[in-house]
């Protein structure tokens, strides 16, 4: 079977999607047995300038799913990025997941030489659909999902690379 645009996004972002709602199980987990509250995450940084813990994972929630919305002309669901807990955090999560799983195959097909305009505080930004997905939409989400591990293993959550990668098939 050929790559397509289908395969390139929807299964990743499932995937890793499903991955981060375990580590925000691990982290919760981690919090009740070191007993400290679990909030302590929320505004976690690895460094004084970037975005806190729970930005990370709203963009990365966002990127999925702003993803195949431009790609398919669908309107993506809004989500009022008020999320004030880890649990919060996972319905955000499983919320995207559905969303992205809503999507057929067929309306991804062809998407690759479609224009897509990204609005971008300089003013927006058109790509072709395949170079859209490959070079600002896949980056952009491992990008958050990378952050948002690294932020948990910095706070001592149990995580490893499999954890990561979650089940290889």
């Amino acid at each position: 079977m050929s790559i397509t645009m289908y395969s390139a996004s929807v299964p990743i972002f499932v995937r890793m999607l499903t991955n981060l709602s375990g580590w925000l199980e691990k982290a919760e987990a981690h919090a009740a047995a070191k007993k400290f509250d679990p909030s302590v995450y929320l505004t976690s940084r690895l460094a004084p300038d970037m975005l806190p813990f729970t930005k990370q994972i709203q963009i990365g929630c966002d990127t999925a799913k702003f993803g195949v919305a431009r790609l398919t002309d669908t309107t993506a669901p809004k989500f009022d990025d008020n999320e004030t807990t880890l649990a919060d955090l996972r319905v955000r999560v499983q919320k995207t997941i559905e969303y992205v799983q809503s999507i057929p195959a067929a309306q991804l097909e062809g998407t690759e030489d479609k224009d897509v305009t990204i609005p971008r505080r300089d003013g927006p930004m058109t790509l072709k659909g395949e170079a859209y997905l490959k070079n600002f939409v896949l980056p952009n989400f491992f990008f958050h999902m990378t952050t948002t591990y690294a932020l948990l293993r910095h706070n001592g959550v149990d995580l490893g690379k499999s954890d990561f990668l979650g089940a290889l098939q």
